[in-house]
């Protein structure tokens, strides 16, 4: 029995052949790094020429942006995976957190593409590669928003922070209402400023575990950092040891 998927012959081996595409790509980043990531090479790879490939990326940017949608994605579903092991808003952060980390280190060259540079500008809010960075941003902002919302922890007045922070804030907390609901926009500015002093400790310390500048101390980085998430998660009054692994 043959099953429709709604797309004719043509179209999927359209599909099949850009799927092909992006993964050779993936394989020459992993396998030489980011600068063998050209459309002759994996036209090579591919036993095509680099004017076919044309008909199926734009061009070398589009392949990129493409590539990175689906490597954000393939790195979401393993958060939200995780987000749906445990019920505690705590606890599920901490996983959360474990969970990154373990999938950067096993990614070092996909971790480096979708992280190592920044994008300049607004990016086109249909563009791939930001839909699919805002659903792995959306992750983290729910988990934030849980916490918050089943356990706030003490935070300064708003007024303490600098107005050249405030507003910015302001701005990213209506976003999120459009995002999550409303639970973020019942969050103080200062309790942002927390999540937001995570993330950047997150992300640093995974970074550099994953670049490899840990390993003038350390042989095996998992014991440290997962003393390390729960000494940063005490800014958020998370006091739980991190999940057994």
């Amino acid at each position: 029995m043959v099953v429709s998927t709604g797309m004719s012959r043509r179209q999927r081996l359209r599909a099949a052949t850009l799927n092909e595409i992006k993964a050779t790509a993936r394989q020459l980043l992993v396998a030489e790094g980011p600068h063998s990531v050209t459309l002759r090479a994996i036209a090579r790879e591919m036993g095509m020429t680099a004017p076919a490939l044309y008909r199926y990326v734009p061009s070398h940017e589009d392949l990129l942006a493409a590539l990175c949608a689906d490597i954000y994605s393939e790195l979401t579903d393993r958060l939200e995976a995780a987000e749906g092991e445990v019920d505690d808003a705590a606890s599920r952060l901490l996983l959360l957190a474990r969970t990154f980390r373990d999938w950067a280190v096993g990614h070092p060259a996909e971790f480096a593409l979708i992280f190592g540079s920044p994008v300049p500008g607004n990016p086109d809010q249909t563009d791939p590669k930001h839909v699919a960075g805002m659903r792995f941003g959306a992750v983290w902002v729910r988990a934030f928003t849980a916490l918050w919302r089943q356990r706030p922890f003490p935070v300064p007045d708003d007024a303490a922070l600098p107005a050249e922070l405030t507003g910015q804030l302001a701005a990213y907390r209506a976003s999120l209402v459009e995002q999550v609901g409303a639970d973020a926009g019942a969050m103080p500015l200062a309790a942002m400023q927390g999540f937001l002093e995570c993330w950047a400790q997150l992300y640093g310390v995974v970074a550099l575990e994953t670049f490899d500048h840990l390993h003038f101390c350390l042989t095996d980085v998992g014991p440290f950092f997962d003393t390390f998430m729960v000494s940063v998660c005490r800014r958020l009054g998370i006091e739980e040891p991190m999940p057994r692994r």
